[in-house]
């Protein structure tokens, strides 16, 4: 066993660290991890989640999702919640399935955890290694790869920020929201069924939510390889979530670009959405200083993703790797930023919406 160097750096976000306080009150923490290949048009998002980590509850366990290459799906679940680890100050995690160790779980060298781990993952802020397999399907995925932080969430030479302000800091809003990672750069392989997907320098995502209440719906527009535009991230989504005794639809669109951070956020814009059930997702949020509009659609069927709720982590929300986005920054009619890609992130999730959401 080794002790996990630390990682601390200037792009550290907020709420990087893991949020359990050790109550036995309901409780889940997810974590997402996502690699692009534009060369393959193909991408790769990994999905953790651990629920009532103090154990001997009903919902009491972990899981591992992928959504792979043509967004096929492989999950694993890990009932022991024992053998899941996080660190409170950085972001560290991991969980270990079929294993030849008896100590206790926490972040192990490469080559240790190559040999001795059998089924489950490990991440950090510049590092992500796995092992799982579905025995049902015979489906796999084996990955390790490096991760080189660009952007986290906020100008990258000023304190990092909360994605959903200060009062995120407090259980008053419930799920929290946090990127963690807006934008950067891996190098490293993934062995998907077999094939190797080698990459150097891939684009690179990553994202959390923490809490003790489940959003009633929500949407999702996430990118961070564009055409011809290798230094630029968007992360838009809104949901409809819980404020003490009741709830409240709030949204934001931030995008990184050329080393400067834009935020469209309720405090300090307007923010406006149309959102099909599935296949189209308009926003546009206009500040004093400038003014986002993205359209993102797709034709593809999109893939079933399991999330926590109430009941437990079932199928509840709809994914694709695979939309097509439109973008456009301007400041006083003046043009920013006009970028398009078909390597778009798009989600819909919680309660089925069956007239265009607005708001």
């Amino acid at each position: 066993m080794f002790n996990l160097t630390r990682q601390l750096n200037s792009l550290q976000t907020p709420h990087s660290g893991y949020h359990w306080d050790g109550s036995d009150r309901r409780f889940f923490e997810g974590w997402y991890y996502r690699v692009t290949l534009p060369p393959e048009k193909q991408t790769f998002a990994f999905m953790y989640s651990i629920e009532d980590p103090r154990g001997n509850q009903p919902h009491s366990g972990g899981a591992a999702q992928i959504l792979g290459p043509d967004d096929q799906y492989l999950c694993r679940t890990f009932p022991d919640v024992k053998k899941f680890w996080a660190t409170s100050d950085q972001l560290a995690l991991g969980h270990w399935g079929k294993t030849d160790l008896t100590a206790s779980p926490g972040y192990l060298e490469p080559q240790i955890f190559e040999r001795y781990i059998h089924q489950g993952y490990q991440g950090t802020a510049t590092f992500h290694q796995g092992k799982l397999s579905e025995p049902a399907t015979n489906q796999f995925c084996h990955w390790q790869y490096q991760i080189q932080p660009i952007y986290g969430w906020g100008n990258p030479n000023q304190p990092q920020q909360s994605t959903a302000g200060w009062l995120s800091f407090l259980q008053i809003f419930e799920p929290g929201w946090q990127i963690l990672m807006a934008h950067g750069l891996a190098t490293g392989w993934i062995n998907w069924n077999g094939r190797i997907y080698e990459f150097e320098k891939a684009p690179a995502y990553s994202e959390k939510n923490w809490g003790g209440s489940f959003p009633k719906q929500w949407f999702w527009v996430n990118c961070n390889s564009f055409d011809g535009e290798p230094d630029l991230a968007l992360t838009a989504g809104g949901g409809q979530r819980g404020v003490l005794w009741w709830s409240e639809s709030v949204a934001l669109v931030g995008i990184h670009y050329q080393g400067k951070f834009y935020e469209f956020v309720p405090w300090n814009s307007e923010v406006h959405w149309e959102i099909e059930p599935w296949g189209k997702w308009v926003m546009n949020a206009k500040n004093e200083q400038y003014e986002v509009s993205l359209i993102a659609t797709t034709d593809h069927p999109g893939t079933l993703l399991r999330a926590p709720t109430e009941q437990g982590l079932i199928f509840r929300c709809r994914d694709t790797m695979h939309g097509k986005i439109h973008l456009q920054l301007t400041a006083k009619n003046r043009m920013i930023l006009e970028a398009t890609s078909d390597l778009c992130g798009v989600e819909v999730g919680g309660k089925i919406w069956h007239e265009t959401w607005k708001q």
